[in-house]
């Protein structure tokens, strides 16, 4: 399994994860605010098709002291919130949500996990949609990398990394990795 997102159309990106269960241990993780807070964000989550879910990150809160994120995120210092709507809910295998405000052309993005038993492990399957530019892939192929790795720590009893110096080393990765003519 390669641990870097995949584009799969120009607009989306695709990562897995092999997780430890059970299935029910990771989709809480999904799905329960606090649990959530701990890797990716906090907030409600109304865990029903057209529910209301909101966002509040804080990556300050997955940074070690001293870990700042750079100027074209200084924006991001602190709380930042972000509303969407459930797509679908399949407890405990799928949720999809729409991932921020509607951008250019009035399509927000989407985000969809999947989770599928293996054995004692959880494979899990992120995919990212509808993504409007480049240097937004980018940015979100960087989060999710550092989110999901600061969650298979967690879930592996391990002392996650830094968020802040990770996503940035990673944006670079898929700048890299990711050739403009593959994106939006």
């Amino acid at each position: 399994m390669n641990d870097y997102g995949v584009v799969t159309e120009p607009t989306a990106i695709r990562f897995e994860r092999v997780l430890p269960g059970p299935i029910e241990r990771v989709w809480s993780y999904l799905t329960d605010p606090e649990k959530r807070g701990l890797w990716f964000s906090s907030g409600p989550m109304e865990l029903r098709v057209g529910g209301n879910v909101e966002h509040v990150f804080n990556n300050n809160r997955l940074s070690k002291d001293g870990d700042l994120p750079p100027e074209k995120y200084a924006h991001h210092c602190g709380e930042v919130h972000m509303s969407g709507r459930i797509l679908a809910c399949e407890p405990p295998r799928v949720l999809a949500y729409t991932f921020g405000s509607a951008d250019v052309g009035g399509v927000a993005s989407e985000v969809r996990f999947e989770l599928t038993p293996r054995g004692d492990d959880v494979l899990l399957v992120l995919t990212h949609t509808r993504l409007a530019s480049y240097d937004g892939l980018i940015s979100v192929a960087g989060g999710w990398h550092t989110h999901l790795q600061i969650l298979v720590d967690l879930l592996n009893d391990r002392a996650p990394p830094s968020f802040w110096s990770t996503h940035t080393r990673m944006e670079s990765v898929y700048i890299n990795r990711i050739p403009r003519h593959q994106a939006p």
